[in-house]
């Protein structure tokens, strides 16, 4: 786990930010004290949860719920989930507990655990442009397809070699229609494609326009690909961002796995200092 972050101040004159090279024991304790003036942004898959073999096999850990909530009263309501998936998706994967929210990549969101999901104007997919896409899936057994609404993911973790083909096919694909307004986005063993004009930075945008994230200073962790347009939005919203797994441009620090994400949280909420 990487202990030293970047030097951006936040606005407490009584208790200045610590410093670069700073322990990461120390920023939780500063954090800890300053949660009620923060907004916490988590990615979930690869973050919070361990990525699995297929999307619907991640499970959430013991006391991962009992954190977000914690954190949700802390922060009194300013704490989000931002992934990819729909927001009933992550709703799923979570029942009973329920949370704020920006799901499909930007494309709806959920200010409160009380509230319903809005979209953003994000327009889904054309019809005939996903069940073509939707068609790649046939190149060989263990391609998993996910129909997001307003994206379509071809997952391959279970077949791996087939990963050069998905692609060339979702080239020709987008050959045959230069006119068509997408992006394709590669992930961790997934190649999804969706609409262009939005992303999760736009979301998280959004949703800190909103009470009760509005005039906070966002701290947001992701892993992949997609994260990478939130971590480049953090300097202008004066937040932090962490990355997980590897060192990402532009972020304060990284953590190396999901589960030393889940033990700083929980020390976050506690106020105490990692192990």
């Amino acid at each position: 786990m990487n202990e030293h972050v970047a030097d951006r101040a936040l606005p407490d004159p009584q208790e200045p930010w610590p410093a670069e090279g700073a322990s990461l024991d120390l920023i939780t304790e500063v954090l800890a004290k300053r949660l009620e003036s923060c907004a916490i942004l988590l990615d979930i898959d690869g973050t919070l949860l361990d990525l699995a073999r297929t999307p619907r096999e991640v499970w959430v850990p013991p006391g991962l719920a009992a954190t977000l909530h914690a954190l949700h009263g802390r922060t009194k309501g300013a704490l989000a989930l931002v992934s990819g998936r729909s927001l009933n998706d992550i709703d799923l994967i979570f029942a009973p507990d329920r949370f704020p929210g920006v799901g499909g990549h930007g494309a709806e969101m959920r200010l409160s655990t009380e509230s319903e999901a809005v979209a953003t104007h994000a327009p889904p997919l054309d019809p005939e442009l996903k069940r073509r896409l939707a068609a790649i899936a046939r190149l060989s057994p263990g391609i998993l397809l996910e129909d997001k609404g307003y994206s379509l993911a071809l997952h391959y973790r279970l077949a791996p070699h087939a990963e050069r083909a998905i692609y060339e096919a979702v080239s020709l694909i987008r050959a045959d229609l230069p006119s068509a307004a997408i992006e394709v986005l590669p992930g961790k063993c997934v190649c999804e494609i969706k609409q262009a004009g939005f992303d999760k930075a736009s979301g998280v945008r959004e949703v800190m326009r909103h009470e009760p994230f509005s005039g906070r200073r966002p701290i947001f962790i992701g892993d992949d690909v997609t994260d990478e347009s939130v971590f480049a939005i953090m300097p202008e919203l004066g937040g932090l961002a962490f990355s997980v797994g590897r060192h990402a441009a532009g972020v304060a620090g990284h953590f190396d796995e999901p589960r030393d994400v889940r033990s700083w949280l929980k020390c976050l909420t506690d106020g105490k200092a990692l192990a």
